[in-house]
């Protein structure tokens, strides 16, 4: 309904939603435990669809299907296969399908140490995504914690913030549920300009205190927490502590990579969860873990069979999306200052239109002078009983965004807005608008044109 398919592009984990849905979704991504072999790119025959919603995904670059197509292609082979090469003549043979996939695996892991600066190859671990990572770190340290449990005085504690996803905040219920550790929520507020206080997690430190996990960037305000002091803090208070009584820090940089520098010494982490769709990669991640190798930082598997990535996560490995993620990891080696300073300039002209063209109707969340955001996110709301951020969305005939995090955009405000102080009236219509690295001056002009139709439209209604 008012749709037309423009393009279709091979080996891309999207299925299209039903037609009169089409018109607000340009890539048809909808999240399944299966995907098919095409992903749709949808444009309106109305005009063109405009795309801010790349906080919750991004499409693959064609550098990274390129890497994906060849290596699915020429590198097929199981990379723990023992045979080495293939004899062409006397004096020449060239590399087996399997010898070329462990080489493409092995050079995805490079580019992903690089992307993060990390010193070490051997420190990265592919994972399914985000979650399994972030679920990885928890449960590792539970785990090894509970080995000291008669040196430790109770379970073990973690300490995290109000503004994690799910998949840290949830693996801490389930596991406190089960008795199997405790934990404390340190809040990001108004007065500390949405970031959490240095101080607070000092403040919540026990004797049994084992992880300290809190995300590098928000994904609905793009808040930059400051990672690298909270490590200095922690480093400070190991000081005394017995190894097998240390804190160890991990960030969930998820939505930082591909937007600004992110460079693990610097931050002083360690663990830090990479995910691959959120830097126009393949749905697949990898989790940095510091001196894994030496066993400096505790990881534990969670998958157990062949003993694939080092016997951490067993599983024949995803060649093809692997190859995917470090083609991806590449780009942003070469291109992470044009990126981040592009999306910069647009998200800020972004703003400057609203506030000119809406003026005291427009509020942004989370925009605060005494903190940092990555440069392609803008939370914002329209001040009116009439204008709730999924009625602005729904009624868009070009824009497509979302109210908040895509795993919970639904009919209330958002926990995290309410938390830094934006009234919830105001948080009820908040639309997240993330830009992405294509996105242009005109399709800002699309958008504003759009808004400006949808507040008339529902104003009048």
């Amino acid at each position: 309904e008012g749709c037309s398919i423009e393009s279709v592009s091979p080996i891309c984990q999207g299925f299209p939603m039903e037609d009169k849905q089409l018109r607000y979704t340009p890539f048809c991504i909808l999240e399944r435990s299966f995907s098919f072999a095409f992903s749709f790119t949808v444009r309106s025959t109305e005009g063109q669809t405009v795309y801010l919603d790349y906080n919750a995904t991004t499409p693959v670059d064609p550098e990274v299907l390129e890497a994906i197509h060849y290596a699915l292609k020429e590198c097929w082979g199981n990379p723990s296969s023992s045979h080495h090469y293939e004899i062409k003549g006397s004096n020449d043979f060239d590399y087996s399908p399997s010898v070329k996939a462990k080489n493409i695996i092995d050079e995805a892991r490079a580019n992903i140490a690089r992307m993060i600066h990390s010193d070490d190859d051997s420190d990265i671990l592919f994972t399914s995504g985000g979650t399994e990572a972030n679920n990885m770190v928890i449960r590792s340290i539970t785990k090894h914690y509970s080995k000291f449990s008669k040196k430790i005085d109770g379970l073990p504690h973690v300490i995290t913030s109000n503004m994690e996803h799910d998949s840290v905040k949830l693996v801490l219920q389930e596991l406190a549920k089960d008795n199997l550790l405790e934990y404390t929520v340190v809040n990001a507020t108004q007065a500390s300009g949405g970031t959490i206080v240095v101080d607070d997690i000092a403040k919540s430190v026990r004797s049994n205190t084992c992880l300290v996990s809190i995300m590098l960037a928000n994904n609905e305000t793009g808040i930059i927490q400051p990672i690298a002091d909270i490590a200095k803090a922690v480093k400070a208070l190991n000081y005394g502590r017995e190894d097998y009584n240390r804190i160890y820090f991990h960030t969930d940089a998820a939505q930082a990579l591909g937007k600004i520098p992110v460079k693990v010494q610097d931050l002083g982490v360690d663990y830090l969860t990479i995910v691959g769709h959120k830097f126009y990669g393949p749905r697949i991640g990898a989790l940095y873990v510091k001196g894994l190798d030496t066993k400096k930082t505790p990881l534990y598997p969670m998958i157990f069979g062949g003993g694939q990535e080092r016997k951490m996560r067993s599983g024949t490995e995803n060649t093809g999306m692997i190859a995917g993620l470090g083609k991806a990891a590449h780009l942003i080696v070469q291109n992470i200052d044009l990126y981040s300073s592009k999306m910069a300039k647009i998200r800020d002209y972004l703003e400057d239109r609203l506030k000119s063209t809406f003026g005291d109707n427009v509020h942004f969340n989370g925009r605060f002078s005494t903190s940092h955001r990555i440069p392609n996110t803008c939370n914002v709301s329209f001040i009116g009983s009439k204008f709730k951020g999924w009625e602005v969305l729904a009624n868009a005939k070009y824009l497509v965004a979302s109210i908040g995090a895509a795993c919970h955009a639904q009919d209330r405000p958002s926990e995290n807005l309410l938390s830094i102080g934006i009234p919830k009236e105001i948080a009820y219509n908040a639309l997240r608008l993330s830009i992405g690295r294509e996105t242009s001056i005109s399709d800002v002009d699309v958008v504003i044109s759009d808004i400006q139709y949808v507040l008339d439209k529902l104003q009048s209604d």
